[in-house]
């Protein structure tokens, strides 16, 4: 998925000890994007609701977005990069 830009989060999250990023993909999240997602953490995808959800957790990381949108959210624990870098060459390789 081609990731076209992102920004530091509106949320604030350093006071938990989290540093999150939004990011805005060239194209709608689909299922198949996010389902893609799976071997990256504990992996939840609620297709049932209005607007499907969907969050994959690790220790170090969280990602959490909406299908059918341009924009997903990852926190990274502390300010992780090399955690954060890793995510993302996954990400932009499906």
């Amino acid at each position: 998925m081609k990731i076209i830009d992102y920004r530091p989060s509106p949320e604030p999250c350093t006071e938990s000890g989290w540093t999150a990023y939004d990011y805005q993909t060239a194209a709608p999240l689909d299922d198949a994007f996010i389902t893609s997602l799976r071997p990256l953490g504990n992996f939840t995808y609620l297709r049932s609701l209005k607007k499907p959800f969907f969050k994959i957790e690790s220790d170090r990381f969280f990602i959490k977005g909406l299908r059918d949108t341009n924009t997903f959210r990852v926190a990274v624990a502390g300010d992780d990069s090399a955690e954060l870098d890793r995510i993302l060459a996954f990400i932009e390789q499906v």
